[in-house]
């Protein structure tokens, strides 16, 4: 890890808060109105450079406002970096560069956290404690420890402050959002957006994150759903060195999923990791209806073995029934070419409104599953994922909608993450058959799974 200097704390007051997130509000705001007033006066080919311009220079301001205030706030800026209706693509490559560089917090702030939460010091608890953190992100920071037992672990401790902070942002974070209307005017031609679903999407996030109980609940759901896995592991939980605030788990040792991916790596260990990384995102959609929704570089390793070990279940997505149902009808009428059965999968995704000519996804979804379609090898890297998503948003708004049902946003992110990874091993398989094994497998009854989880949440 690089060397930063250490922050002493983070703002937490909410008038200090209000401050940054304002100034922010108000420059992008601002740049917005100015190149509106400027468009009258410019030429179609100015005005769309000037646009992409006035996109670019805010996405830049919210990254580096985001690294300032961390917390929810960065946060925020993550959830936006997955808003392709809010944001042009290289606006999106902008905000997404917001993962972990922040510097981490003085140890003698995480020292009192570790105290306060387990009762005693590290060095009581631990046999060894790092005092330098191994990770850092936008709510919590990670160390390297060593149990009595001899066991190596990992230590996540959220940031002391941090919900004061959250409650802060969400508030203040419906400034920024108003101010982000006149994004979805820019690019949305003013067609109205759901601003109230970004909001509650944020703060259901911010919720679920915070509480390291149910991220310790979600490894142990993703245990037993992978029990039967060789090549998946997934790390133990140590539950008596675990709250809601400081999470202990069993340390995996592996290389980070995009070191493998890197030029001079065997080509077959990067072909064996992209292909298992490809085959559990589907089964996790339409077999399980459980989804880990983070493809974060560092939240997949690749051990000596090989296998495919899975870290920080902080953003897990579980589908109810019917909706994991409806995304199976969903891909199944895309191989078979039924358009009824589309016309149907996507009403009852939210994708479409009753009276919506059901044509135009239709044609966007056979456009943006184009590799998947042909029952042959496919080299990703000839695929302009990110240019055919960018096409096809334009062609919904052309058609009159483009709906972004709060699971839409999420599996958008695992799946163009996943792209990203294909891309970067340049592997040549045949997709088809991968995703058409998924699309008709037997879906599996996780609701023993879901109700253990959720007695294990409320304990």
């Amino acid at each position: 890890m690089s060397k930063k200097s250490p922050a002493r704390s983070l703002r937490t007051g909410r008038l200090e808060r209000l401050a940054s997130v304002g100034s922010v509000t108000g420059r992008v705001g601002a740049s917005y109105l100015w190149s509106a007033l400027k468009r009258p006066f410019q030429s179609e080919s100015t005005r769309e450079a000037a646009r992409l311009d006035t996109h670019l220079r805010n996405a830049l301001r919210i990254v580096e406002s985001s690294k300032q205030l961390r917390g929810a706030f960065m946060k925020m800026t993550q959830i936006l970096s997955m808003r392709d209706d809010l944001f042009p693509a290289e606006a999106i490559d902008v905000l997404s560069v917001v993962q972990s560089s922040v510097p981490p917090m003085d140890h003698d702030l995480i020292r009192r956290r570790i105290e306060k939460e387990l009762g005693a010091a590290p060095e009581k608890l631990f046999a060894r404690f790092e005092p330098e953190a191994f990770a850092a992100a936008s709510l919590g920071q990670v160390h390297r420890a060593t149990l009595r037992s001899g066991e190596e672990v990992v230590v996540k401790i959220q940031y002391p402050g941090v919900e004061r902070t959250v409650k802060s942002d969400l508030q203040n974070a419906k400034a920024l959002i108003q101010a982000l209307k006149l994004v979805a005017r820019d690019v949305m031609r003013n067609r109205d957006m759901d601003y109230r679903g970004i909001y509650e999407e944020l703060k259901s996030r911010m919720e679920e994150e915070l509480d390291y109980q149910l991220e310790a609940a979600n490894i142990e759901l993703f245990q037993q759903l992978y029990a039967d896995d060789p090549e998946i592991v997934i790390p133990r939980v140590v539950a008596e060195r675990t709250t809601r605030r400081v999470i202990t788990l069993g340390f995996i040792e592996g290389y980070k999923i995009r070191d493998v991916l890197a030029p001079g790596v065997d080509p077959s260990l990067k072909d064996w990791a992209v292909l298992k990384l490809y085959e559990i995102t589907w089964q996790q959609l339409l077999c399980f209806g459980v989804v880990h929704v983070d493809p974060h570089p560092g939240n997949y390793l690749v051990t000596h073995h090989p296998k495919l070990g899975i870290l920080d279940f902080g953003c897990v997505r579980v589908l109810p029934p019917d909706l994991r149902d409806a995304y199976r009808d969903l891909n199944r009428a895309l191989l078979e070419d039924d358009r009824r059965l589309m016309r149907d999968s996507l009403l009852r995704l939210d994708f479409l409104n009753p009276d919506d000519d059901p044509r135009p996804m239709r044609e966007i979804l056979r456009r943006l599953f184009a590799p998947l379609l042909v029952d042959r090898k496919v080299d990703p890297r000839e695929y302009k994922s990110m240019e055919e998503l960018s096409v096809a948003v334009q062609r919904g708004l052309q058609a009159g909608y483009w709906k972004a049902p709060p699971h839409r946003v999420f599996l958008d992110r695992v799946l163009l993450g996943i792209d990203g990874y294909l891309k970067l091993a340049g592997t040549v398989a045949n997709w088809h058959r991968i995703y058409k094994k998924w699309v008709y497998s037997q879906p599996r009854d996780v609701s023993a799974l879901l109700k253990a989880r959720a007695r294990r949440i409320a304990r």
